[in-house]
């Protein structure tokens, strides 16, 4: 049986640039962090996960948090935080991109061009096409990857759940959980709050 790799034709996927790419569940970190094709890509021992574009809203509301953010650690010169795409290494051969990411200024030394070794804080805006990820997937590997806070940012109740770990680092409980006309509060960076109604009340969006 001929194994010769057939061309692609008009209308098929383009073969010829997928075969140069390793199969799912075969690709290396250093593979992966080569890649640079406009898409939010995540990696899972050597498979890669492309995530779904981003609508306007869950980009305005990631944008308004780091925002934020940014603007309080700079008063105190606190660290720095920025929006994905910015890939952070949980462990060893996974990597995530959370929607809004942390660091310390202390923590410089985890900070590189291709990717943070964790973070301090992460923040995830829900997606409607699987909030799964978010709520539980991601709640769990954070916790795993030892990142003290996280925040699950909700529009679908507009809600804001702010997670820190607990005494034996190794597991999320709950800090708060704010609702509309509430104000959400960091567990470990305090002093920083935001408005819920601010942060979904977004005029870029509408």
């Amino acid at each position: 049986m001929s194994t010769e790799f057939r061309k692609s034709e008009p209308g098929d996927p383009t073969r010829e640039i997928a075969a140069m790419f390793p199969h799912q569940g075969c690709w290396s970190e250093t593979e992966y962090l080569r890649l640079d094709f406009g898409r939010l890509v995540e990696f899972d021992h050597g498979r890669l996960e492309v995530l779904t574009m981003p609508t306007e809203l869950h980009q305005a509301i990631a944008f308004f948090l780091c925002l934020r953010l940014q603007l309080f650690a700079e008063a105190s010169q606190l660290g720095v935080s920025f929006i994905a795409p910015l890939r952070v290494q949980l462990w060893p051969g996974k990597f995530r991109e959370p929607d809004v990411l942390f660091m310390r200024a202390r923590n410089r030394h985890r900070r590189a061009a291709l990717f943070w070794e964790g973070a301090d804080l992460v923040m995830e805006v829900v997606s409607e096409d699987d909030p799964q990820r978010d709520l539980v997937v991601k709640r769990e590997e954070y916790a795993q990857a030892k990142i003290p806070e996280y925040w699950i940012v909700d529009p679908r109740d507009r809600s804001i759940l702010v997670l820190v770990l607990d005494e034996t680092q190794t597991t999320y409980v709950e800090s708060g959980r704010y609702a509309n006309d509430q104000t959400a509060h960091s567990a470990t960076l305090h002093g920083f709050n935001v408005s819920v109604s601010e942060v979904f009340n977004r005029p870029e969006a509408t």
